[in-house]
């Protein structure tokens, strides 16, 4: 699994935030002209549903890019659990401004909320076991870090972030390097260091995965009785992870073969975006 450093998050959330306001500012906020442009005004952002808070930085980004002079003040931190019609935060400062930027900046609060909130449901459901659910690259398209960043808001975890930084051996894969093995040797001499994953369909593709030294093995749809003979096989050799039509009602009985990991596009590709509402006082 790996790590997204801070550097790289910061640098992508200015570049997204900036696209964000690019596509709907535009070549200006005409409606936000019809208030006078010194006007002062405050809002605040409440929760219409319990959620998960994630996405903190993204608001003051946005805020920022718009009038660095408006002050945004947080009653809730990136984590936190908050109740409905709950205020998250509050700001304060040129009312076009503020009103230029509030789409935006409830955007990215309510999507990176709403990965935080089904990330948190889904680890408290298997609390009790030892296994990590992890993300995918299966992400709304430019917003991978964004929405990995939320991931672990919500208590879960971080698959690879791109093709760059793991293997992840598939069937396609296999076929042109002639064999599982022969796959993680090649990819052992490419890029010595980085994990090799191998995606196996069966107990004998995981034997062979084994064998061969895979630092993770993946179980594609596997039985939950090929799931358990896998876990006693490996008895800790390598790290198995379980993926492939996981669900509420399967989650639990998965976590409970003892897979090691759990991943799981759903995280991230069925948003739910959180319930907000700004209302503004002048």
């Amino acid at each position: 699994m790996t790590a997204i450093s801070p550097d790289q998050l910061n640098q992508s959330r200015v570049q997204a935030v900036a696209l964000s306001l690019q596509e709907d500012v535009g070549s200006g906020d005409i409606t936000a002209m019809l208030i006078p442009a010194d006007r002062h005004a405050s809002a605040r952002v409440i929760t219409r549903e319990s959620a998960i808070v994630a996405g903190t930085a993204w608001v003051n980004e946005v805020f920022r890019q718009v009038d660095p002079d408006l002050v945004v003040n947080w009653t809730c931190g990136d984590g936190d659990r908050v109740a409905p019609d709950a205020t998250l935060f509050t700001v304060e400062g040129n009312a076009r401004s503020i009103l230029t930027a509030e789409r935006c900046a409830l955007n990215w609060l309510q999507t990176l909320s709403g990965v935080a909130t089904r990330c948190r449901d889904y680890a408290d459901r298997v609390a009790h076991t030892s296994v990590k659910l992890l993300d995918t690259r299966k992400t709304l398209p430019g917003l991978r870090l964004a929405q990995k960043y939320a991931v672990t808001c919500g208590g879960c975890h971080n698959h690879r972030t791109g093709l760059y930084d793991a293997f992840l051996i598939k069937e396609n894969h296999i076929a042109a390097c002639g064999s599982i093995a022969g796959a993680i040797d090649t990819a052992h001499q490419i890029a010595p260091g980085k994990p090799v994953e191998v995606e196996t369909e069966n107990l004998t593709e995981f034997r062979e995965a084994l064998k061969a030294g895979a630092d993770i093995i993946m179980l594609d749809e596997f039985s939950l009785e090929d799931m358990r003979t896998a876990v006693a096989e490996n008895a800790g050799k390598t790290r198995i992870e379980a993926s492939g039509g996981i669900n509420e009602s399967t989650l639990v009985p998965v976590a409970e073969t003892g897979v090691d990991y759990i991943s799981l596009g759903t995280f991230t590709k069925d948003v739910k975006a959180v319930d907000l509402s700004m209302r503004l006082s002048m």
